[in-house]
């Protein structure tokens, strides 16, 4: 008599279960580490050291330092302002995991993510001539006073670049390597200037400055990211680096 063997019910060997029972324990262990992830990034702790140019502005970083305590209660912002040049050197020499500089450029130790451009203005005291204008061309900076950078520094070059293309020749009378020092001379009217609008903001809630938008062919300024080539950060860092990467990274425009 030949059985049917459809009819046979279904039985689990002993090769069976003990599979089974590896399935079982890891896809435990797969929860298990996704919960101690979770948590780990919940309490991610750490010192994130940050060298930024001056021009970054404390009421800015302020902010950052906010958000990214929120975020990470357990971490820590160490934050220091310094020269471009200086900022490049506390990169390379791991001395900061990150550094916030204008005009930035790669080099065989140190890569850099594009973060924004800033459009500039020219900056003047609310009394000088150029204020009632409602837009600068190059041209009337003819033969005016002019506070400007530092010769060696980046925003030095563009800015001299910008004014030599355009054929404008302003009267140097001062020069600074940080733009805090820039506005205080542009707000007693030893001349104007050319600096971010994003900077001025709160100089110009006060009535201490007036920024009058550059007509015709607008200058910008571009800001990077930079850190050392494979860095490796700890969880506060990289927190960080994604907090600064969510910030607007175009053309930020206006001087409201």
């Amino acid at each position: 008599m030949l059985l049917d063997r459809s009819t046979r019910p279904l039985t689990v060997t002993d090769a069976g279960k003990l599979y089974l029972d590896f399935c079982r324990d890891v896809l435990r262990r797969v929860e298990d580490f996704e919960a101690a992830l979770d948590t780990l990034k919940d309490q991610a702790h750490g010192t994130v050291r940050v060298a930024a140019i001056y021009s970054v502005g404390l009421s800015e970083m302020a902010e950052l330092e906010r958000e990214f305590a929120e975020r990470f209660p357990r971490g820590r912002l160490q934050v220091e302002y310094l020269r471009p040049e200086k900022v490049y050197e506390a990169v390379a020499g791991d001395r900061a995991d990150l550094g916030l500089v204008s005009y930035p450029e790669a080099t065989r130790e140190i890569t850099v993510i594009p973060w924004r451009r800033e459009e500039m203005v020219v900056a003047a005291a609310p009394s000088h001539h150029l204020a009632s204008l409602k837009a600068a061309y190059p041209r009337d900076l003819n033969g005016v006073d002019f506070v400007g950078f530092d010769e060696d520094l980046p925003i030095h070059k563009a800015i001299t670049r910008f004014l030599e293309d355009h054929d404008a020749h302003v009267h140097v009378v001062l020069r600074f390597d940080n733009i805090q020092m820039i506005k205080e001379a542009v707000s007693h009217r030893m001349g104007v200037s050319i600096m971010p609008a994003r900077v001025m903001q709160q100089d110009l809630a006060q009535g201490r400055l007036a920024a009058i938008p550059i007509a015709g062919d607008p200058l910008y300024r571009p800001l990077g990211i930079i850190h050392r080539r494979k860095k490796k950060f700890n969880r506060s860092g990289q927190g960080f680096l994604e907090l600064l990467e969510r910030k607007p990274s175009g053309e930020l425009v206006g001087i409201a």
